[in-house]
């Protein structure tokens, strides 16, 4: 199955950024986007691809205590910014980025410590995907209008392994669907 771990904002901080996108939408060319939508917003914290079932309940145990060792700690919406020359345009995060780039080393150090291979490691990007473009895009109005977006602050007080279920249809637009199999409480959460 393929897995990622991931922080999943709450439902009012996704009411908060469904609002900038619908504003994100307005822009001219913004149909040329492919939109993710809202079941599809998180902050990844590894991706671990296809994993074979019997690897899971290792992985599951050593996320488990990673959580544990990780405290709470407080997250919000911020910003924005594109990758790969406007293929990915994504929303950033403030707050205590440390702690959430602590539980994302954590969380790729859990699989490899449960066999699953790993890419080389690259530096911690918090990032929540918004739109996918096939072509590249010119994301500088998109990244200017988030510029200024600020959701509301929450505690993140777990740490979810999703399974992502790609769409097999072949209708243009469908979007991927994701699924919690795993959601452990943070530190002192728990």
């Amino acid at each position: 199955m393929r897995l990622f771990a991931a922080v999943l904002p709450p439902d009012a901080v996704a009411d908060e950024l469904a609002a900038e996108v619908a504003r994100l939408k307005r822009l001219p060319g913004a149909d040329r986007l492919r939109w993710t939508g809202r079941p599809g917003w998180h902050f990844t914290l590894a991706f671990y691809g296809e994993v074979a079932d019997e690897l899971v309940p290792g992985l599951s145990e050593r996320l488990a205590r990673a959580a544990a060792r990780t405290d709470p700690f407080a997250l919000a919406v911020s910003g924005g910014g594109q990758f790969g020359h406007g293929r990915a345009l994504w929303a950033g995060a403030s707050g205590d980025l440390e702690s959430l780039r602590l539980l994302a080393g954590r969380a790729e150090a859990a699989a490899r410590r449960a066999g699953l291979p790993m890419e080389e490691h690259r530096r911690y990007k918090a990032h929540l995907t918004v739109a996918r473009s096939r072509d590249a895009v010119d994301p500088h109005p998109y990244v200017e209008a988030l510029a200024d977006f600020t959701g509301s602050r929450w505690t993140v007080t777990a740490l979810t392994l999703v399974r992502s279920n790609l769409p097999h249809s072949g209708v243009p637009g469908e979007q991927p669907r994701y699924e919690a199999v795993g959601r452990w409480a943070l530190g002192a959460a728990g």
